[in-house]
C-alpha cells in the first residue's frame, strides 16, 4: 500500500500537466491535423490480436546491493512506472525495511514484450530478442488471461520468433499486407501491449523504407515516427487496412523513449520467415556461394559499367553453386532471378529469400558484356564463419628487387616473402612491399603483404608487368586501375586505385 501511494503522489504534477495540455486541447484542431479518421476503426478491429510477451529467466546472483540483484520489470527509463516499480521491489525484496535480506542465491528475472496472433490456433510472432535466453514464456492476452507458450523457433539474423499457445476459446488474428506497397508519408498504426495492461495505440507515418542500420546482414527496415517505446517490440505495425506491414523492432533514442525513430521489420521479410519456421522450425536460406562487394565509381569506370551499380564478385566458394554456372571473380550481377540489383545489400536480401534448389538466372557483366547464367541455389549453413584476413606484421629483411608503381612497392614473390609474409603457396601475384602513406593505396587500406593477382583483369607475375599496364593506362586517358588483390589466404578483393 506504501508503494502504491507512493505513486499516486507522485502522478500528481503528471496528472496536472496532462489536465493542462487537455485544456489546450479544447480548442478546434483542423481535420488534416487529427490524421485520418480510420486509425479509430483499425484498432477496434485488431487490438485483441495483439498480446503481451511475458518471460521469466533463472540467473546466478551477483554481488552488490539488494536492489542490484533483484530485477525489476523492464520499463521506459524516467516514467512514473519506473519510480513505482523501483520503490516497490526495493519493499518487497530487501531493500530498507524490506523482508528479502541480502543472499546470493539463484533469482528469477522478468521481462516483457509484445506479440500478435497471425494463426487461431495459437500462432504468435514476437521478436527474438524479447524472448531470448527465456526458461519460461506466458502469452497474456489483451483481456488479461495469462496462457504458457512454447517456442516454435526464431531467426536471429531477423530478430524474429515463433510462438505456440493453446487458445481457451476463438482468437482475433490479424493476416499480412505487402509491405512493398508502402508509400513514404502513408499512415501507419502501431499496437503493442508492454505491461500487460492492455493494447496501445500510437500512429504515424512512413518516414523511410528500406533503411540499412548495420545491425545485421538483411537489414531493410521500414522507418516511422509512429511512437515505439519499450516494450512494444514484437508489436506489429498496421496500414489502414489493418494489415500487418511490419513488426516494431528498434527505436534511436538517446532516453529509451520515442523520439520519433523507429524501425519495423517488413512483412514481406516476416511472412517468409515465419512460413519457414512454423514448417521447419528453422530457416533454410539460399546460398549462391559468392563473396561480393560494391562497385564504386572509379571500379565501374574501369570495368566499363554505366551507372555504378550491382555487385562485384570478389571470389567464388569452390564448393558452391556459383562456380559449376560459370560465374568468375570480376563479375558485376546486376540482376538476380528477374530482379534489379543496385548494390550488394540486395543480392544478399533476395538470394537468402529464394527458395534452395531453385534454379535462377543470373544476369553478370563481364568486360563489359551482359551475360545471363543459370544457377541452382544451395543452402546457406548457419555455422558458416566468414573467414579473416590474417594480420600482417611488416618484419625487417634484406629487401628483394622491387618496382614503384601507384605508390606501392612491388615484388616478384619469393619463398623468402612467402614466409615473411605467411603467404599461401596457392596466391600467386606481384607482392606489395611497402606503401607511400601519403598514396591513394594507403588510403584504401592495401599494406605490405598484400597479393596483386591481376591489374584492369590480366594476371602479372612482376612488378615490371604492372608499371607497364598502369603506363598504358595513363595513355588510353583512363582515370582509375582496377587491382585483383588478395590476401595472405587467398581471400580476393577489387581496389580500383586513381591514376591521376
Amino acid at each position: 500500500m506504501t508503494a502504491t501511494l507512493a505513486f499516486s503522489r507522485r502522478l500528481r504534477p503528471v496528472l496536472t500537466a496532462a489536465i493542462l495540455a487537455a485544456g489546450w486541447a479544447l480548442a478546434p484542431v483542423p481535420a488534416s491535423a487529427r490524421g485520418p479518421e480510420g486509425i479509430a476503426d483499425v484498432a477496434e478491429r485488431v487490438i485483441d490480436a495483439v498480446v503481451n510477451i511475458s518471460t521469466s529467466q533463472t540467473v546466478e546472483a551477483k554481488g552488490g546491493s539488494s536492489e542490484n540483484r533483484n530485477a525489476n520489470p523492464q520499463v521506459p527509463p524516467g516514467s512514473p512506472f519506473e519510480e513505482f516499480f523501483d520503490d516497490f521491489f526495493k519493499n518487497r525484496r530487501g531493500g530498507p525495511g524490506g523482508r528479502g535480506g541480502a543472499d546470493n542465491s539463484p533469482r528469477r528475472t522478468n521481462s516483457l514484450g509484445s506479440g500478435f496472433i497471425v494463426d487461431d490456433s495459437g500462432v504468435v510472432v514476437t521478436n527474438n530478442h524479447v524472448i531470448a535466453d527465456a526458461d519460461e514464456i506466458n502469452v497474456i492476452l489483451n483481456d488479461g488471461t495469462k496462457i504458457k507458450a512454447e517456442l516454435v523457433g526464431v531467426d536471429k539474423k531477423t530478430d524474429l520468433a515463433v510462438l505456440k499457445f493453446k487458445p481457451p476459446r476463438p482468437l482475433t488474428v490479424v493476416k499480412f499486407g505487402d509491405s512493398d506497397k508502402l508509400r513514404l508519408g502513408e499512415w501507419v498504426v502501431a499496437i503493442g501491449n508492454p505491461f500487460s495492461l492492455g493494447g496501445t495505440v500510437t500512429a504515424g507515418i512512413v518516414s523511410a523504407k528500406n533503411r540499412d542500420i548495420s545491425s545485421g546482414p538483411y537489414d531493410s527496415y521500414i522507418q516511422t515516427d509512429a511512437s515505439i517505446n519499450r516494450g512494444n517490440s514484437g508489436g506489429p505495425l498496421f496500414n489502414l487496412d489493418g494489415e500487418v506491414i511490419g513488426v516494431n523492432t528498434l527505436i534511436i533514442s538517446p532516453s529509451g523513449g520515442s523520439i520519433g525513430i523507429g524501425f519495423a521489420v517488413p512483412s514481406k521479410t516476416v511472412a517468409g520467415v515465419v512460413d519457414q519456421l512454423r514448417q521447419f522450425g528453422e530457416l533454410r536460406r539460399g546460398w549462391l556461394g559468392v563473396r561480393i562487394q560494391g562497385v564504386t565509381d572509379e571500379i565501374a569506370e574501369s570495368l566499363n559499367i554505366k551507372p555504378a551499380r550491382g555487385a562485384l564478385v570478389a571470389g567464388v566458394d569452390d564448393k558452391g553453386p556459383a562456380k559449376p554456372a560459370g560465374i568468375e571473380p570480376g563479375d558485376v550481377v546486376v540482376k538476380f532471378d528477374g530482379r534489379d540489383i543496385k548494390e550488394p545489400k540486395d543480392l544478399s536480401r533476395i538470394v537468402a529469400d529464394s527458395a534452395v534448389g531453385k534454379e535462377v538466372d543470373v544476369v553478370i557483366i563481364r568486360k563489359g558484356q551482359e551475360q545471363t547464367l543459370k544457377v541452382k541455389l544451395g543452402r546457406l549453413e548457419d555455422n558458416e564463419k566468414v573467414q579473416q584476413a590474417a594480420i600482417k606484421k611488416d618484419e625487417p629483411a634484406e629487401k628483394p628487387a622491387t618496382q614503384k608503381a601507384l605508390g606501392l612497392d612491388l615484388a616478384a614473390l619469393s619463398k623468402d616473402l612467402r614466409t615473411r609474409y605467411k603467404i599461401k603457396d596457392s596466391v600467386k601475384g606481384v607482392v606489395v612491399t611497402g606503401v607511400d602513406q601519403a598514396s591513394d593505396a594507403a588510403e584504401k587500406r592495401l599494406s605490405a603483404g598484400d597479393v596483386i593477382v591481376e591489374v584492369a583483369q590480366e594476371a602479372v607475375t612482376s612488378g615490371l608487368d604492372i608499371k607497364k599496364r598502369v603506363d598504358q593506362l595513363k595513355k588510353d586517358g583512363k582515370k582509375s586501375v582496377l587491382l585483383l588483390v588478395s590476401n595472405a589466404d587467398g581471400e580476393l578483393r577489387f581496389v580500383a586505385l586513381s591514376l591521376q
